[in-house]
């Protein structure tokens, strides 16, 4: 797969340190600071109607990190709060799923005017069944990010869909704004389809148009697969 280049450049707000991007990027929060939480809302992204945040069916591990600096400060909708490194390149965030997930939207909170050489400029995204059998799905490149970066998953999946079947997602900060040796990561959020969603299937019309399963009067729903049940496969 072709690596994809990604530039992500917020604008210049007038007071750095007092405002942050909202989650749709490019627009500004109207009294946002960096202590204002990531919001999940899916009025504010609309990118999130029919989605779940699934970080929580995971087992996160980081490579190495600084003191208070490391999955839970990550996982922390508070944006002042980051993972930070401790150690030599690559960096890596390692998550772990329980079961198999189908990942229709992955995405990394990064911030260049709060981090400056701390920001990651190259990072890869892994996949796979295990650690032994990882494969890279997509790789990002950008100066200055600020906000949402949002992981490319388009041809991933199975007849080119945009999705991604593993047990194991895997990212590695590579290199940072002017060569800057640790790394700073605000974000990483993980969703799939939300199973609460019935999706109807086929079925015979009635006299009135009405979907029945051939017994009048019976209206037929049908379930999604459950994601556990489908077979990983990475591209």
């Amino acid at each position: 797969m072709d690596d994809t280049t990604t530039t992500n450049n917020g604008d210049e707000a007038d007071d750095p340190e007092s405002h942050l991007q909202d989650v749709v990027n490019d627009v500004d929060l109207d009294s946002a600071t960096e202590e204002e939480p990531l919001t999940l809302d899916p009025t504010q992204d609309p990118s999130l109607v029919g989605l779940r945040e699934i970080s929580s069916l995971a087992s996160w591990s980081v490579s190495t990190h600084k003191p208070s600096c490391g999955v839970d400060a990550l996982r922390n909708l508070n944006p002042s709060q980051f993972w930070q490194s401790d150690g030599p390149q690559p960096h890596l965030l390692t998550i772990h799923f329980f079961k198999l997930v189908k990942i229709v939207k992955m995405r990394v909170y990064l911030d260049f005017q709060l981090d400056e050489s701390y920001t990651p400029t190259k990072m890869q995204f892994w996949g796979g069944t295990g650690m032994y059998d990882l494969v890279s799905f997509y790789e990002w490149r950008g100066e200055e990010p600020r906000g949402w970066i949002d992981v490319d998953l388009e041809g991933v999946g199975v007849g080119g869909k945009a999705e991604l079947r593993a047990f194991v997602v895997q990212v590695r900060v590579l290199e940072n704004h002017q060569n800057g040796k640790d790394t700073h990561v605000r974000g990483v959020q993980i969703f799939a389809q939300d199973d609460k969603i019935k999706k109807p299937r086929a079925a015979v019309a009635d006299e009135d148009g009405k979907n029945t399963n051939g017994v009048e009067g019976i209206e037929v729903m049908g379930m999604e697969e459950p994601d556990w049940m489908q077979d990983p496969e990475i591209r």
